[in-house]
């Protein structure tokens, strides 16, 4: 993989985001409008993996609420899928919360996602309930996931672990 940095999203990169969020989930995906409106709600933090020529190859976003984050949203352009940069994302997510004292994190995904469900259980998430019909496009369920509190030795150990893993990658934060 190619070296890649993480940048705090922007309104200037809402085009490129929106472009991926469309190839991810082409039948029902967030609005431009969306991603605006989230880069101004002072609760949530989204970023970016860019590569050397500056192109947004993911993105992820989430709320940081008191003691609990929520991930709202994951995505990797189809055509750098496999290369750890959800890996990189999340990595990214869970620092941004150990700084802001962050004790928990949660998600939903499709029950139907199951790279996705494999790649939060790594993270050691774990499902603890379904909401019915969560997804409009086709009311698909939603697996929730939430993590243990993530100052726990064992949930600090498993993330050293994975940090390990991916410093093979060069990582470069803006």
């Amino acid at each position: 993989m190619e070296n890649v940095k993480i940048t705090k999203m922007t309104t200037d990169d809402v085009n490129e985001v929106f472009h991926i969020e469309e190839l991810v989930h082409p039948n029902h995906h967030w609005s431009k409008n969306s991603f605006y409106n989230e880069l101004a709600n002072n609760l949530a933090h989204y970023f970016c993996v860019k590569n050397s020529e500056n192109k947004i190859l993911a993105y992820i976003g989430y709320w940081g609420i008191f003691e609990e984050a929520h991930i709202t949203t994951l995505a990797v352009h189809p055509e750098y899928r496999r290369k750890q940069l959800a890996q990189i994302l999340l990595i990214k997510t869970f620092e941004e919360c150990y700084k802001d004292m962050i004790k928990y994190v949660t998600l939903e995904v499709r029950e139907s996602n199951y790279s996705a469900i494999s790649l939060y259980e790594k993270f050691s998430f774990e499902s603890i309930g379904v909401r019915k019909n969560y997804y409009q496009d086709n009311n698909e369920n939603a697996v929730i996931m939430f993590t243990q509190n993530i100052w726990y030795d064992k949930f600090k150990n498993n993330f050293a672990k994975i940090k390990e893993n991916i410093n093979r990658i060069n990582v470069k934060y803006d």
